[in-house]
């Protein structure tokens, strides 16, 4: 709370300060339409930060200008409109209608007034904002706010629904082309049950309810609510899918913006049921933390988190970053000051991996330093084998300073050392090459132009490397994070095939072309669309041996009502939205996205941690369960335990070879946690298709340079495999069973093979 009331004392003043030329700027412009647009858009100068303290400072500072302004003047309309936004944003709808209703009685305008649409379209929102309050969060199901809405997801409650509708038809007949108005008329029809056949024809989105991806996907359900996972989040955060006390079952552990919340740690029993164990953690005391990474920094077999803090908060984002070192019986202890990593500045990202190949895990840490702002360099901390880490980016040529948002590293030119790939909220990506030692220091140089990867200067946010192909060699994923406009009015675009100019906030795939370089494939691969993620992650759904990708969609504007994205890769070739089919498409905002077997069937479940930049955005946490997919495909799970490298074994490297249907392909997988928001397990599994016998299993260590290989090896296995050990260790988990819900069918579609002795 101390900590809070100092950030309140700096922050308040700023707002001030900037809430008084955003008023100049009012003032300045005749077009109120294009001010209240550019406001709701991000792009006012009061909104320096996406959070619940900006919003505070907001409303105290339009409650004095209200005051002042107490006539039904224009200027006047635009404050309380401005301040019915902010209350919005604070979780108070009934508050804001109320002001809204006050602003379109009492102007002296027409239906086609610009300020009247504004504010006419702002009333329709509160509306709809509050009929998620009172159905999607008060009376929530597992259906709740999954796109395309049915089911159990229609409101039992349709009055806010209704209000809203009769707003945004208002609006419509003002302006027949308002393509956000027409995506939320839609989705308001849809809460009630009537959509399609109850909305009018000019204003109707049609096949929104349909699956129009031709790929056959058997529908995922929430069950986090059955388990107890659906913890309600206030604020946007991290989560982490991993075994933290290695009895071979997964935990889950979720970190919230908020500071005065504190970090979640559920621990599966191995029985179908978890246990909240935040108290007798620890973790309870850990409070705040946008994003949360996982690694075995000790090499002490027990999986540690580093907590990461001040994201988008820029100057007033200087917190710490918190190291939890886990002591192996089920609790955390703060070690961030003796490790030696403490340092202020605003982040939400870094990476963990050997960079001086000596076998211990080291720590890349992206910093955010906005135009013009004092700079805020990348730290690289060498892990000195002693649980103690120094900071040596300087000499190691890596203190880049950027606005960095995604941090990742892999091995993309294949020499042995891991490489760095950063995206930044100002128009740069980098490609950070690890050239080896000297002095005992890795020493990196930016390949970012001999790579290819300098052509498009947009803001980029969640990435990672992956082979989407299988072709050996890691590829790069990376979102964009730059829009001019609601995504619900891009959405409406997409679905009624409108071209939009702005597509900064599309998706970018990058094919490794085997030379250092790289090759945007982006249209190629079916990725062009805008979805402006920011919680994702990638995995295997249907144990093709594809890699797919989960998208939350965490856009922080109110209208922003579009739904998550799953992504199935097809054959390597391209991907396919799948989201309809999947069942997964919440419509609040995703964050923290992890691809884990959490039941131990033998097929990958989602996890999504969701909340948004506002308290208004606060929503439960969900765990969408995989059913098995129609295919039936086969996989192995696989944990690696290094030796001589680092105990978590990130930056290993696997291969597995087999033979489906007459024909020899390769599956291709580096250990890691996934993507650059959210933890994936480190135990990894691997689908091999129809393959009944893995021919050839082989790991190739990162810091021994040791190659182990394994032939003949049975599919359907949770397996360990320990460097420079000749033999598998078969690792007896128990098949978790968890209650199904209505409607979900047959539970028990996972494991379909019946899996012979390991050989």
């Amino acid at each position: 709370m101390k900590q809070k009331i100092r950030l309140l004392i700096v922050v308040v003043p700023v707002i001030l300060i900037i809430a008084t030329v955003s008023y100049a700027y009012i003032k300045k412009h005749s077009d109120l339409e294009a001010t209240l647009q550019e406001y709701r858009n991000g792009l006012m100068p009061v909104k320096t930060g996406e959070n619940v303290f900006y919003s505070e400072g907001q409303l105290a500072y339009y409650d004095s200008l209200a005051g002042v302004y107490t006539g039904r003047n224009r200027v006047a309309s635009v404050i309380r409109t401005f301040r019915a936004i902010t209350l919005m944003q604070l979780g108070r709808e009934k508050e804001a209608i109320e002001g809204l209703q006050d602003v379109i009685q009492h102007a002296e305008m027409d239906l086609y007034d610009p300020l009247f649409t504004s504010a006419r379209k702002t009333l329709a929102l509160a509306y709809l904002r509050l009929g998620e309050r009172s159905n999607c969060i008060s009376n929530h199901t597992n259906g709740s706010c999954i796109f395309p809405i049915q089911g159990k997801g229609i409101y039992t409650d349709p009055t806010a629904s209704e209000k809203a509708i009769k707003s945004y038809e208002e609006v419509l007949l003002a302006k027949p082309n308002d393509l956000e108005a027409r995506w939320l008329l839609n989705v308001a029809y849809m809460t009630i049950g009537q959509y399609p056949g109850n909305v009018p024809s000019d204003f109707l989105i049609p096949g929104l309810d349909k699956d129009t991806s031709g790929y056959k996907v058997n529908p995922f359900s929430d069950v986090s609510m059955d388990l107890g996972l659906n913890h309600f989040r206030s604020e946007a955060g991290g989560s982490i899918v991993d075994d933290f006390n290695n009895d071979g079952y997964l935990d889950v552990v979720t970190s919230s913006w908020d500071l005065e919340e504190s970090m979640h740690y559920f621990k599966n029993n191995g029985d179908g049921t978890f246990t909240d164990a935040t108290k007798q953690s620890g973790l309870a005391d850990i409070k705040g933390g946008l994003s949360i990474i996982q690694a075995d920094y000790n090499n002490d077999g027990f999986t540690d988190i580093l907590v990461c803090r001040g994201a988008w908060l820029r100057e007033d984002g200087r917190q710490p970053n918190t190291l939890l070192r886990n002591n192996g019986d089920g609790t955390f202890t703060d070690v961030t000051v003796q490790s030696g990593i403490l340092s202020f500045g605003p982040t939400q990202t870094a990476t963990w991996a050997d960079f001086n190949n000596d076998g211990w895990l080291d720590l890349f840490v992206g910093k955010e330093t906005v135009r013009g702002g004092p700079p805020h360099p990348a730290e690289l901390f060498i892990n000195n084998q002693d649980g103690t880490f120094t900071n040596v980016a300087e000499e190691a040529g890596c203190n880049a300073v950027m606005f960095m948002k995604g941090v990742v590293s892999g091995d993309y030119n294949k020499d042995g050392w891991p490489d760095i790939f950063i995206s930044g909220l100002d128009g740069r990506k980098m490609l950070l090459k690890n050239k080896g030692l000297h002095s005992k220091i890795p020493q990196f140089e930016d390949a970012t132009h001999e790579a290819g990867l300098d052509k498009q200067a947009t803001f980029t946010f969640p990435t990672w490397f992956f082979d989407y192909d299988n072709d050996g060699w890691p590829d790069i994923f990376v979102c964009g994070y730059s829009f001019k406009g609601p995504m619900a009015a891009t959405a409406a675009a997409e679905a009624l095939h409108v071209h939009l100019p702005e597509d900064a906030s599309k998706m970018y795939l990058y094919h490794n072309n085997h030379d250092g370089t790289f090759t945007e494939v982006t249209k190629e691969a079916g990725l062009d669309h805008p979805v402006f993620a920011m919680g994702a992650n990638f995995g295997d759904i249907d144990n093709d041996g594809y890699p797919d990708m989960y998208l939350g969609t965490g856009n922080p504007d109110f209208s922003s009502l579009v739904p998550n994205k799953l992504f199935k890769n097809i054959g390597g070739q391209k991907f396919a939205d799948v989201t309809t089919a999947a069942r997964v498409g919440n419509l609040q905002k995703g964050h923290g996205v992890a691809f884990a077997d959490i039941d131990n069937d033998g097929d990958q479940d989602i996890f999504c941690e969701i909340g948004g930049a506002y308290k208004a955005d606060g929503y439960y946490n969900s765990l969408y369960l995989n059913p098995g997919q129609p295919d039936s495909n086969n996989w192995v799970s696989l944990l690696l335990k290094g030796t001589k490298s680092n105990r978590s074994a990130i930056g290993a490297h696997i291969e597995v070879s087999f033979r489906e249907n007459g024909i020899k392909r390769t599956v291709y997988m580096d250990v890691n946690s996934g993507g650059s928001f959210g933890g994936n397990p480190f135990r990894k599994e691997i689908g091999i298709g129809k393959a009944k016998m893995i021919d050839e299993l082989v790991i190739r260590w990162p810091t021994s340079g040791t190659v182990q290989t394994f032939k003949d090896v049975a599919p359907c296995q949770f397996l360990t495999v320990e460097e420079g050990k000749d033999k598998l260790d078969k690792v007896d988990v128990k098949r978790l069973v968890f209650r199904p819900q209505p409607g979900m069918g047959n539970m028990d579609m996972g494991l379909k093979v019946d899996c012979g002795p390991v050989k």
